[in-house]
């Protein structure tokens, strides 16, 4: 299951193509956005999420705070999600 894990929008579920893309693990997304968050740089951050597959990084980043994303995906399957 991948899922946003803080912000207004924590806790929510992702859907997720069964083949074609490989999700950021919660763990991985909560260092990334751990370290980011200490050094302040996502409140009102323009994010850019180039292979976004499920999205989930970019997602994360409006969850906490992100203006804007843009996210980039060749993988129809992801992108119809």
């Amino acid at each position: 299951m991948t899922r946003i894990i803080a912000g207004f929008a924590g806790s929510r579920e992702l859907k997720v193509p069964k083949s074609g893309t490989r999700p950021t693990s919660d763990r991985v997304r909560e260092a990334i956005f751990s370290a980011l968050e200490a050094r302040d740089v996502i409140e009102g951050a323009r994010v850019l999420d180039l292979f976004a597959g499920s999205g989930a990084l970019a997602l994360e980043a409006l969850s906490r705070g992100a203006v804007s994303v843009t996210m980039v995906e060749k993988n129809p399957q992801a992108g119809a999600l």
